[in-house]
């Protein structure tokens, strides 16, 4: 089970982003990060969207684990 800050909630609606987009990110990531500051981030490419990378960051140093922000990551590319 997953929490969402509303700040996670309004990126998705303003953004226009896919909820089985961002379920594909969690349940099957292309790479997962994990952070210093506790978060883990997951990248899914999304062919649907140009392939671009999608990249949701969860703060998994609190139970249940909340997803904190969503966005298309522009500073990746295709190749990585």
């Amino acid at each position: 089970m997953m929490e969402e800050s509303r700040h996670f909630q309004d990126m998705v609606r303003e953004r226009g982003i896919d909820r089985e987009w961002i379920g594909r990110a969690l349940d099957s990531p292309d790479r997962v990060e994990d952070h210093e500051d506790g978060t883990r981030h997951f990248l899914k490419q999304v062919p649907e969207y140009g392939n671009r990378w999608l990249r949701v960051v969860v703060n998994v140093l609190v139970e249940p684990f909340r997803a904190v922000t969503v966005f298309f990551d522009r500073g990746l590319r295709d190749s990585q």
